[in-house]
């Protein structure tokens, strides 16, 4: 039995604590912030095991001018942050050519297709279970020429095993009736389903692993040291401590510690956002995209969460008010039966240039493993992420291939 650190206290950081337990490790879980904050508080709750398709592909060099020029572009970049963010907008852009943009949605697919496996263990507790709906997701074009641009990427995800029907108006109108009937074309995503409380599933998942021996300290790791046989952790000014494996599952923030364990990975962040509206869940049965405003509507238990949108900015707190207001417009214009939000968040979503995360050991020990840089799929692919970190520290062969997910690809 190992003695495991793991940093971060989100999907990835909770699933990994969960598969090591159920290995029999003594696991310690670090968050400053507390459970299932962040990106994991925040997110639109949809399990896409269909979102193989990642942001870098060959339409942004068509596209990038007019999304970071149109008021209702759901992309943003706030130019003070240009010139600290140009070395990864150059590798975005390279990462988006078309023999590059294939690979990162055959590595994306790779993980997605164990990613139902990878959640079984949790959602075989009843306790859990109860947090998830299982509808489709339904993901909708206003017009017919948006539809179009996007055939080659939806081509694209059925050869890598994605199952999706595509709609017309008056199929969209049958499902989801108090749609605004402004819609021309849908795909409705088979098999995929939704939490009604994302961050209410990780309490009772760490109060379960509490229970079990889970030790969970509120409080922040400024350093990670590799030493023989381990790993060293400095935990807010205080004296080292030391474990037999650290997991890096911090999300946005990991690339200080990858950078302290000689990996000097390209992890930016992409500000995101969300609206509530509360008591609205009715008028939906299922999370609703709205592909040209890049949002989804989804029912959770208190009511409408709208999420989505791009903001590259740093870790900047200001809110941008024009994408928050963009996002109550278009939802309120799409779901007309909408009031007013009572509620907005703003997180910071870890994000790369080819948009596949890092899953792997580090470069200085292999008792520092990394698992960041999900991207918009942390929750999707926090069951099979877990199980990864947990093959890696017990030397067991993974599910797959390691290789595209390597930090050392950059």
């Amino acid at each position: 039995m190992a003695n495991v650190a793991i940093i971060g206290a989100g999907f990835i950081g909770l699933a990994s604590a969960g598969c090591l337990m159920q290995d029999g490790h003594d696991v310690t879980l670090f968050d400053p912030a507390g459970i299932g904050q962040g990106a994991s508080y925040g997110n639109a709750g949809t399990f896409a095991h269909y979102a193989c398709i990642p942001v870098n592909n060959p339409s942004v060099f068509r596209d990038l001018p007019r999304f970071l020029l149109s008021s209702n572009s759901p992309l943003r970049l706030r130019w003070g942050y240009l010139l600290q963010l140009a070395p990864w907008l150059a590798r975005f852009m390279l990462c988006s050519l078309p023999g590059r943009y294939e690979a990162s949605a055959t590595a994306l697919a790779a993980l997605l297709c164990h990613a139902q496996e990878g959640y079984a263990p949790f959602l075989a507790q009843p306790a859990l279970a109860r947090y998830v709906r299982e509808r489709e997701c339904l993901y909708l074009y206003s017009s017919g020429s948006s539809f179009e641009a996007a055939r080659p990427a939806l081509e694209l995800r059925r050869r890598l095993g994605v199952k999706l029907e595509v709609l017309g108006a008056a199929d969209i109108q049958g499902l989801e009736p108090a749609l605004a009937p402004i819609f021309e074309r849908g795909v409705l995503f088979n098999d995929s389903w939704h939490f009604t409380d994302p961050q209410g599933f990780l309490l009772t998942l760490n109060a379960q692993l509490v229970a079990r021996g889970l030790k969970f300290e509120r409080a922040g790791v400024s350093a990670v040291q590799p030493v023989p046989d381990g790993a060293a952790l400095t935990v807010e000014g205080a004296a080292p401590r030391r474990f037999d494996h650290v997991v890096i599952a911090t999300g946005a923030r990991s690339a200080r510690f990858a950078r302290q364990c000689g990996d000097n990975v390209p992890l930016d962040t992409e500000r995101g956002y969300h609206v509530r509206y509360p008591g609205a869940a009715d008028l939906i049965s299922r999370p609703v995209g709205w592909a040209e405003r890049g949002f989804y509507m989804t029912p959770m238990s208190d009511g409408i969460r709208v999420a989505g949108t791009v903001e590259l900015g740093g870790f900047s707190d200001k809110r941008n008010r024009s994408l928050l207001d963009l996002l109550t417009f278009s939802s309120q214009r799409a779901l007309p039966g909408l009031a007013e939000p009572d509620s907005s968040w703003l997180g910071f979503r870890p994000t790369l240039p080819d948009g596949v995360p890092v899953l792997g050991r580090s470069r200085a020990s292999e008792r520092v493993i990394y698992a960041f840089g999900h991207q918009h799929l942390g929750l999707t692919l926090a069951g099979i992420s877990g199980r990864i970190v947990a093959d890696l520290v017990a030397r067991r062969s993974p599910r797959l291939n390691l290789a595209p997910y390597a930090p050392t690809r950059f």
